[in-house]
């Protein structure tokens, strides 16, 4: 059964000092386009409090892809976007992904317990790295893509042929460090990061000054037929 787990992570802390709050969201994909999500809001006290919206217009393309009907091209389902201002504190000069060391983070804490490591995949990496373009570009974190799409779609898209897929996403975080603690924080990421059918990564990372989210990071794990 083809699947794609999904969780996404937008912390950003008001304070140097303060405990992250990520929104989870939990969504089901397969190869025949049916989806199912569910939000849960996220605690402004926390950290950076995100207001949330939704298309309702949805329509097919030629080849079938669903995608938003709105000029704007608001994706399908929930994206969140920062307050104006709230990260305005905190530098970014230094925030950088090296994918090679990030991933023998992951696969470090994946050893700890007891799964088999992750391997680096160009495809994988390019299908992170347009997601975070993306993102980006509408300044927004979500796991549908301005198009419409789902991290299942992108993923094709590259030519990997996915029997699994998951994607991670999170905003607003100065370095993976900060990454890799809201995603072990969260139920949803630990449990992508920690899936044990998976055997391949990309990570990516835009980092952009003129954003209210300031960097995106994506992270897909799958394995192929």
């Amino acid at each position: 059964m083809f699947r794609v787990a999904l969780a996404a992570a937008a912390v950003g802390c008001l304070a140097a000092a303060c405990s992250t709050g990520p929104s989870d969201i939990s969504a089901g994909f397969n190869g025949s386009g049916s989806d199912s999500s569910s939000i849960t809001s996220i605690d402004p006290a926390a950290g950076v409090g995100l207001s949330r919206k939704r298309s309702r217009s949805v329509e097919n393309s030629d080849d079938g892809t669903r995608v938003a009907a709105l000029d704007d091209k608001i994706p399908v389902g929930t994206y969140e976007t920062a307050p104006k201002g709230a990260l305005a504190d905190r530098s970014y000069d230094a925030t950088q992904l090296d994918p090679e060391r990030a991933l023998a983070v992951i696969n470090e804490y994946r050893t700890q317990n007891g799964l088999r490591p992750l391997k680096l995949n160009a495809k994988l990496t390019a299908a992170a790295k347009a997601h975070s373009r993306d993102l980006s570009k509408w300044d927004r974190i979500s796991h549908y893509g301005s198009d419409g799409s789902n991290p299942w779609d992108r993923v094709k898209r590259t030519g990997y042929k996915p029997r699994l897929a998951a994607e991670n996403v999170g905003t607003g975080q100065v370095n993976f460090a900060e990454v890799m603690r809201g995603w072990k924080d969260s139920d949803g990421h630990n449990k992508n990061l920690l899936l044990a059918d998976a055997s391949e990564a990309g990570l990516a990372l835009v980092n952009d000054p003129r954003t209210e989210f300031k960097s995106f990071w994506t992270l897909v794990l799958a394995s192929s037929m």
